[in-house]
């Protein structure tokens, strides 16, 4: 069972002082079966009150505000967690069967509310990509992890072309983006055929061999599978999402789990700048490991990006 230390820094510096910043954070490692919290500690520049309750999807979620006047926001989160591996997935039940579950279970709760597709105007181009007809003469589980591999060999995994407000059809325009961009084109394959998916945030932790979305917040999928629950897919890896994914919430979508979102009163220029590290039960401590903050880009940032301006006049030609 990997234990892994993580530490996740959020900074805000502002243009000028602001105040009454009210803010959302979902920074609290589910608790389950699969994955025991040892230790958690959240600190926050001002040491305001964290008031945490569960959402409707069952995360917990802290809102906190600071009202006295100030140039910069620190959110410090150090967390101990012990994964543990699923058990192997089963797919010898008869397709149709399988099929015939999902049918069944798509007008349900929670179910339902994981079909229900992101606006996205180039559905109908998807449609091209992601034929349900094709997809029933699999199993669900054979068409999630077939989905799961076309996008990762379909979308260049390229840092900063993007930023949380950009939307679907930018990045299906784009054919790339980060791991946030890449689970939310699953999400929308997955659900076009009628499986259920959900979007995850949290961390993965390779201890050697390392993979794509370190250093950094992470997000993936999970499929509901019939006969073997909700099933984590990793499309920015094509990997099962297993022991080594540490799991911070789900959702419909990244607005349901963005790790710290708020607002303030006061000049509107702001940076975000994020790190994230791991260290590891055997191997370097806690110590050893430097939490290095990148900044994150806006929206702004990102249309003068040279890939976005160089697809956009490959699209024009």
């Amino acid at each position: 069972m990997p234990r892994f230390n993580i530490h996740h820094i959020t900074k805000y510096t502002y243009e000028g002082p602001v105040r009454d910043s009210a803010n959302q954070i979902v920074l609290f490692p589910v608790k389950d079966e699969f994955q025991e919290v040892l230790k958690h500690e959240l600190t926050v520049t001002g040491e305001p009150v964290i008031e945490v309750y569960k959402d409707y999807y069952g995360n917990e979620v802290g809102s906190f505000t600071h009202a006295e006047p100030h140039t910069s926001l620190i959110i410090d989160s150090r967390i101990e967690v012990v994964t543990k591996q699923r058990p192997a997935l089963q797919d010898s039940a008869e397709k149709e069967a399988q099929w015939a579950m999902l049918e069944q279970i798509r007008w349900q709760v929670p179910y339902i509310d994981f079909l229900k597709q992101e606006r996205f105007a180039s559905l109908s181009e998807v449609l091209e990509s992601v034929c349900p007809d094709k997809a029933r003469s699999q199993t669900p589980l054979e068409a999630a992890l077939q989905l799961r591999t076309y996008v990762y060999e379909h979308f260049k995994y390229i840092k900063g072309v993007t930023s949380v407000e950009s939307t679907l059809d930018e990045v299906w325009k784009l054919r790339a983006g980060v791991c946030q961009d890449f689970a939310h084109m699953l999400l929308v394959f997955l659900r076009q055929i009628q499986i259920p998916a959900r979007y995850v945030s949290g961390y993965i932790c390779p201890n050697q061999n390392g993979m794509r979305g370190e250093g950094a917040t992470h997000a993936w999928i999970e499929a509901y599978i019939p006969f073997n629950g909700w099933v984590g897919l990793d499309p920015t890896n094509n990997c099962i999402a297993d022991d080594l994914h540490v799991r911070l919430a789900v959702g419909r979508s990244f607005s349901d789990c963005s790790p710290v979102k708020g607002t303030y009163k006061g000049t509107a220029g702001q940076v975000l700048e994020v790190g994230v590290s791991v260290s590891y039960e055997n191997g370097r401590t806690t110590e050893d490991v430097v939490t290095v903050l990148e900044q994150q880009p806006s929206i702004n940032g990102s249309e003068v990006n040279s890939y976005r301006r160089y697809m956009e006049m490959m699209q024009q030609q």
